[in-house]
């Protein structure tokens, strides 16, 4: 059946019951949940997870590109664990989980610039309107808790794309993330306006009685009309939410050993490791699909001490997030992914700095299903172009998909004529990946 009919010929109410007709059979095994650890501004591969001794040892020589020249990384790189995965001296915390990360070393994208290309990390397109990531796994798979949103995003940018990146687009509107905070501003200050009401619960469901009514009224005489629908939608569910959604967002429910592994009270990794423990329970409360925002890892210039502050607030946050969801059982069945929109070059940009680079770039995933303490792809000698196990965005998106239990072949939806998917008519599973 049909995802949109099936919507079409079921209860308002389905939305949230997770009753999808798309998901395998073997989706009860797969991971339930994503945490989507975004690195704004695209980190440099080659000072962090990339290990490249020659780079190191041709610092100086003529680089890749005409008039430029190769910079080896500053920072010492060692392997851990059993899997002997290299890391940088920048990830000294988020080393001792390098047993449970798995590195696609070949990761490509189109584009070298940052709102095409982060566009297209989240949706797949970075040319037209479509439907996020987050909001094609909300639609897929439903959510797990009705008084939560499926989806939800901490401190997005303004910039690159802006709410595309957390939109529904064409699907409807129930399933685009619920934004939690803005881009510069610290979470400890972010609220969710109007979760709680200045009427009694009587008046406000009286009050939304009626307006829901008309509403009905309004879809009836249409018969199918998606915004309306949505709107049905969102306004049961920001009713439902003003009873739990301020104890999720409750951090002082935590002990203080929690608080300390997410590194919070810290001056460096506070805000961050906000972020990772807000996830946490969100995740475990039963939000579907959360992603985190952190920037800038722009660095045109003064790597050698942006670079290094960047990874230290994120260093000690990642430990325990992965950590802690390992403890409690969580990990299994949460996927969690870290990652930029793009790489940067093994030369230099003027005399400490690292330029755009779409030929290969860094990831890493976690839990949810991929072969833990594992590394897919290559890169050449310096880093600059990925020559084996090349992973598009496309086959990402479609990777996750199916980490998920969905097929990305067959999650689609009728808009304008054609039946529209979150890989186009692209990707491929990376299936050396799937633990």
């Amino acid at each position: 059946m049909n995802r949109r009919h099936f919507l079409q010929t079921s209860s308002l109410g389905f939305g949230w019951l997770g009753l999808s007709a798309l998901a395998s059979s073997a989706a009860a095994k797969s991971p339930k949940r994503v945490i989507f650890l975004c690195m704004r501004g695209a980190p440099s591969h080659v000072d962090t997870f990339d290990y490249k001794p020659k780079l190191n040892a041709d610092t100086g020589k003529p680089g890749p590109r005409p008039g430029s020249q190769l910079l080896g990384s500053r920072w010492k790189f060692s392997q851990h664990g059993q899997s002997g995965h290299w890391m940088s001296e920048l990830f000294p915390q988020l080393a001792n989980c390098a047993d449970d990360l798995c590195f696609l070393h070949g990761m490509q994208t189109d584009v070298p610039a940052h709102p095409q290309a982060y566009l297209r990390m989240h949706t797949g397109s970075s040319q037209f309107v479509r439907p996020s990531l987050g909001a094609w796994t909300q639609y897929g798979l439903g959510s797990l808790n009705e008084n939560l949103p499926g989806f939800v995003t901490l401190t997005p940018t303004s910039g690159l794309g802006g709410a595309q990146n957390y939109g529904s687009a064409f699907l409807p509107a129930q399933y685009q993330g619920t934004r939690i905070g803005v881009e510069k501003r610290p979470i400890i200050n972010a609220q969710i306006a109007n979760l709680k009401s200045t009427q009694s619960a009587t008046a406000q469901r009286a009050e939304l009685d009626l307006v829901q009514s008309l509403n009905q009224s309004k879809l009836r005489r249409e018969q199918h009309d998606p915004q309306v629908e949505g709107l049905i939608e969102s306004f049961e569910l920001a009713y439902r939410m003003q009873s739990e959604m301020p104890g999720v967002m409750d951090l002082e429910k935590e002990t203080q050993a929690t608080q300390q592994l997410y590194g919070i009270g810290e001056p460096t990794t506070d805000d961050f490791g906000r972020k990772c423990l807000l996830a946490r329970r969100m995740i475990e409360a039963g939000v579907r699909f959360v992603e985190i925002n952190h920037g800038d890892w722009d660095h045109h210039f003064n790597l050698g001490e942006a670079l290094p502050a960047s990874c230290a607030a994120v260093d000690r946050p990642l430990r325990g997030l992965l950590t802690d969801l390992k403890s409690r059982g969580l990990l299994k069945d949460t996927l969690v992914i870290w990652g930029g929109e793009f790489g940067r070059t093994p030369h230099a940009e003027g005399q400490d700095g690292r330029d755009h680079n779409v030929k290969a770039f860094t990831l890493w995933m976690a839990g949810g299903g991929v072969k833990a303490g594992s590394r897919h792809g290559l890169t050449d000698d310096y880093g600059y172009e990925a020559i084996a196990g090349q992973v598009s965005i496309h086959d990402w998106h479609a990777t996750i998909l199916h980490l998920l239990g969905l097929d990305h072949e067959k999650l689609t939806y009728r808009h304008a004529g054609r039946d529209f998917r979150l890989t186009d008519v692209h990707g491929r599973v990376v299936t050396e990946i799937i633990g």
